[in-house]
């Protein structure tokens, strides 16, 4: 589990002025452009083998809807998912209930 880092924005992301929020795609394609990294080490994509064999790129495609820019297909060899927050409060304490199934 891996507090605040987005993978998508949900349904009502608006209502909280959270539209278009997807960290982990923005990280990606920073690191597939070039963006914020010294020139001597290039177009260099975010490097997360372990993370991707888990599933988390097939978790960020299901709740993005795309591929995030630069990484690699993999087979996952972990169980993978992502959630939306039901409760109204959009905070981390409300949210650290809901990932410990007591909303």
């Amino acid at each position: 589990m891996l507090d605040s880092l987005g993978i998508g924005s949900s349904a009502d992301a608006g209502r909280f002025g959270d539209s278009g929020a997807d960290t982990f795609g923005h990280i990606a394609e920073a690191c597939a452009c070039g963006e914020d990294q010294p020139n001597s080490l290039g177009n260099r994509p975010l490097d997360i083998p372990v993370l991707s064999q888990l599933g988390l790129v097939h978790a960020a495609t299901a709740s993005r809807g795309n591929w995030p820019a630069g990484l690699p297909r993999v087979d996952p060899v972990g169980a993978w998912g992502y959630a939306v927050e039901i409760s109204r409060g959009k905070d981390t304490p409300s949210g650290h209930w809901e990932m410990a199934g007591l909303p």
